[in-house]
């Protein structure tokens, strides 16, 4: 990786995507190369663009490169690796690889103007849907902050905190992210908030569900983009890109595999993380507690929370350079490009360190992993760039999943969360649940009934039998 480049600012996605484009050229310190991109990788946003990546080429100077565009659920980790391996095998020569939103622009009235007619020459397809029948018909998957509400109960119960206790820790843990994204000149809602307060529902920071507000959730109502530039060592040498502007990869690990969060035995758990992770351990030769930059990808608390125990981090740190997702800003499918510009200039300040960036993909479904250095791998321990598949699904133990509308009769909840009135949104009026059948299956169901859900908020609803009823559920 030789150039870095993000943008914040109001205007379309595609020009966005065009400054930070240019923006990495400049880092390089030879802009000069972006007219020999042969490849222009771009993730899918919320826009509707056709090519964004041709246009992006056109206006970089490098018309004949080939575009790609990754579909929504393709890893943003997985976008890198691909970049890495067309290089180290010979198929490309520079890749860039780019992606930017502008919600708040379109929201401000702003016009996203489609610039190409003819789509893209490759199209990376996502994989099959990682979200079980069982969890649409109960209505658990949008908003994905029901999901990862779940995961954030499962975690507390398993580790024996109270309510009280849970909402300290995660708020705890964003006040602390909220204090990095104050030091970031690019985070798009740095404004100081305390753990009280991002702890305590309100007009300004309404609950979404329990026990995540607001200021819980990935923000990502922003104008954003950022740009990553790969070639070899030997292009960059021969283009004049001081070697002190080199990064090197030294882990670039994925899991194109998913399982759906409801047919996961522990629902506290990410066991494809943990693959990942124990991976890069085996090939650093050390922990990764011992890098000294991090960032960790921040959706929600509970993908943080959830990696560094899988990952072996300390459970009470800061892993983020950015300020997080729900401050720096979550721009739509593309935030690990934005990390791994911070870590690259964080690398740059101390080049005798190694980074770590993690990638979500999912409902914590689908890993990534990568470790960074300015200093090159050795030839007996070079970059380890793997897809991990196999290895991910074997180390996760799974439950099955009854069908999409089961029979009545009694579950044990294994998570819960609550959600609230459109109309009246401090109001608690429904709780979704996933549930274990008596016959070993694994469910999930629904109940309309604000008393259920102020006992889930008040109480919780961990351990708890209930009646199902199709897809819903009483106690």
């Amino acid at each position: 990786m030789i150039g870095v480049g993000a943008v914040s600012d109001a205007a379309p996605a595609v020009d966005l995507m065009v400054r930070a484009s240019l923006e990495a050229a400049r880092d390089t310190g030879a802009p000069g190369l972006l007219s020999g991109v042969d490849r222009v990788v771009v993730p899918q946003g919320t826009w509707s663009l056709t090519d964004p990546g041709r246009t992006v080429a056109r206006k970089v100077g490098a018309p004949s490169a080939r575009t790609v565009l990754c579909e929504i659920g393709v890893s943003q980790q997985e976008m890198i690796n691909e970049a890495l391996a067309a290089i180290a095998g010979g198929q490309c020569d520079i890749v860039l690889v780019v992606g930017g939103e502008a919600r708040a622009f379109a929201r401000s009235g702003g016009v996203e103007v489609d610039e190409e007619s003819s789509p893209p020459d490759h199209t990376v397809i996502r994989p099959p849907d990682f979200v079980a029948p069982v969890e649409m018909a109960a209505g658990i998957v949008i908003p994905p902050v029901q999901q990862y509400a779940l995961i954030e109960n499962a975690l507390g119960a398993h580790v024996g905190l109270t309510q009280a206790q849970q909402q300290s820790e995660v708020s705890g843990l964003w006040a602390r992210f909220n204090t990095v994204a104050r030091g970031n000149p690019l985070a798009a809602f740095a404004e100081p908030r305390s753990a009280p307060e991002i702890a305590q529902p309100g007009p300004g920071n309404r609950p979404l569900a329990f026990p995540y507000n607001r200021w819980h959730a990935s923000q990502w109502t922003v104008d954003q983009a950022a740009a990553l530039l790969f070639c070899s060592a030997g292009r960059a040498e021969a283009a004049g890109v001081r070697k002190d502007r080199w990064i090197f990869p030294r882990v670039a690990l994925h899991s194109s595999a998913a399982i759906t969060l409801s047919a996961r035995r522990d629902l506290h758990r990410w066991p494809a993380m943990a693959t990942l992770g124990r991976a890069a351990v085996r090939h650093l030769g050390m922990p990764l507690s011992d890098l000294a930059l991090a960032e960790v990808y921040s959706c929600f608390p509970a993908a943080v929370r959830v990696q560094q125990r899988e990952l072996g981090l300390d459970p009470d740190g800061t892993p983020t350079l950015t300020g997080g997702m729900t401050f720096a800003g979550g721009p739509f499918n593309n935030y690990v490009l934005q990390s791994s510009v911070a870590l690259a200039h964080r690398l740059r300040e101390e080049p005798g360190e190694l980074g770590l960036v993690t990638t979500v993909s999912g409902m914590l479904s689908k890993p990534g992993l990568a470790v960074w250095s300015c200093t090159p791998p050795t030839r007996s321990r070079g970059p380890l760039l793997a897809d991990l598949a196999p290895e991910a699904v074997a180390e996760t133990a799974v439950l099955p999943l009854a069908a999409a509308q089961p029979t009545g009769g009694p579950a044990t909840v294994a998570s819960f969360t609550v959600t609230y009135a459109p109309e009246d949104p401090l109001r608690p009026v429904r709780s979704a649940i996933v549930a274990d059948l008596a016959n070993g299956e694994r469910t999930a169901a629904t109940c309309e009934d604000e008393a259920t859900a102020r006992l889930a908020i008040s109480e919780g609803l961990i351990g708890r039998r209930v009646h199902l009823a199709s897809t819903t559920f009483e106690l």
